[in-house]
This record gives C-alpha cells, structure tokens and sequence, in this order.
C-alpha cells in the first residue's frame, strides 16, 4: 500500500492550492478516503471524508464551504480543493486510506503554508 501526497506550498491567505493524493498497492475504488491535517501544537485533524463511489462527503466544520474533496477511481487519485485560505489552514496535510473504524495506511504528508 502506498499513498503519495503533492501539491502543497506556500499560499497567501484568500488564495487556493490543490493538493492531490496518489493511491497504490490496494483496491482503491473500494474504500472511503480522507485527507487530515496536523499542525504545530495541535493534534491531528480530519478535515474531510469521501465515500468509495465519490457520491458523499463529508467535510470538517472548519473547512466546510472552502473546501473541497474529489476521486478519480480510474487514475487512483484523490484531491483536496481548498479555497479561501486563512493562515489557520498551514498545516502537514496528510491522506489516507479509512478502514472500518480508523485510517489503515498514511501517506508521507505534504506542507500547506498559508502567510502573506
């Protein structure tokens, strides 16, 4: 199993970046996906869900609205769209596959700096 994270970087805030999530070693189109953040003194945060057919999601309040997570069963992918950033938003973001109760495999993480 492997999940590799890209796309991350340095951001003004109001601004919007697309972090996408390669997946491998795994029947991708059958598990729900999620991208979580962590930053520096605080503990680690989901911010969204996708369902294996991509037909829901579900998002944190902290992101809902801004935010937005998409799959590509074809290509193994999963996107997170984030829009109107704020400096609350820098943070690792990592993806991962969810099991049935709890994530089962991360990914490497990937850095969103959001900072004028």
């Amino acid at each position: 199993v492997q999940l590799v994270e890209s796309g991350g970087g340095l951001v003004q805030p109001g601004g919007s970046l697309r972090v996408s999530c390669a997946a491998s070693g795994f029947t991708f189109s059958t598990y729900s996906m999620t991208w979580s953040r962590q930053s520096p003194g605080k503990g680690l945060e989901m911010v969204s869900v996708i369902y294996p057919s991509g037909s829901r999601t579900v998002y944190a309040d902290s992101v809902k609205g801004r935010f937005t997570i998409s799959r590509d069963n074809a290509k193994n992918t999963v996107v997170l769209e984030m829009n109107s950033l704020k400096p609350e938003d820098t943070a690792v973001y990592y993806c991962s596959r969810w099991g049935q109760r709890s994530p089962t495999a991360w990914g490497q993480g990937t850095q969103v700096t959001v900072s004028s």
